[in-house]
């Protein structure tokens, strides 16, 4: 008898649905890089940085459309239809913040008081290691499918996710203690930059919060 996945071809959906993600992660891993150059002040470093994110981003997209426009409405398809759907805007959803972050601050000069640096940097550096715990949940998909999202698989993608939520849990605290820091130093700080530092927090905090939505609708799968 074929596999379940074997049905749909090498151009499986969830095979796209794990390029996609691939693409998404490398987008992400250009944050922090993108964070340093703004902390040193290269704005040479950022514009290569920002550059690599709004590349990925387009990569991103293009697979994105691609999938949505040839994703099969059959009865028989492993994965509900509107299930795979909102785990891919959900990724999507990670790049576009990805790009978002990365034209503020190629727009603006946004460097922030010292006070600042270390916060936002973890801040950071933590939400990208989020986006990674949750592209290799994705990387567990195909699997997931061919097993009926049960079984061994099905547990230790289930271990995956709890250990995801610890880490956004963590992201959360972190976007909580750069948010105190911003408050105590405002008076220091033009209202605008005030204004835009909060987005900015706002948007890499974004970054876990969206991984963990993927995460979390996998998640619902294992539990049908």
């Amino acid at each position: 008898m074929p596999t379940i996945s074997s049905l749909f071809g090498g151009h499986a959906p969830f095979k796209q649905l794990q390029e996609h993600m691939r693409v998404v992660r490398a987008c992400a891993a250009h944050v922090v890089p993108l964070f340093d150059a703004m902390l040193a002040e290269n704005a040479d470093a950022l514009k290569v940085e920002a550059t690599a994110i709004f590349d990925a981003e387009a990569e991103a997209d293009t697979i994105k459309n691609a999938l949505r426009a040839h994703l099969p409405r059959s009865l028989f398809m492993p994965v509900d239809r509107r299930d795979l759907l909102d785990v891919l805007h959900e990724q999507d959803a990670i790049a576009d913040t990805a790009e978002d972050i990365a034209g503020l601050l190629l727009r603006r000069d946004m460097l922030p008081p010292a006070d600042l640096h270390a916060p936002l940097r973890a801040l950071a550096a933590r939400c990208v290691e989020v986006v990674d715990q949750c592209a290799e949940i994705i990387e567990e998909f195909d699997e997931l499918v061919e097993v009926g999202f049960r079984g061994r698989t099905a547990e230790r993608v289930g271990d995956r996710v709890a250990a995801l939520n610890s880490a956004e849990d963590d992201a959360d605290r972190l976007e909580r203690v750069a948010g105190g820091v911003l408050f105590a130093l405002e008076d220091e700080m033009k209202p605008v930059s005030v204004m835009l530092t909060y987005q900015l927090i706002e948007w890499v905090g974004d970054l876990a919060d969206h991984a963990e939505k993927v995460a979390n609708s996998v998640r619902l799968l294992i539990a049908r």
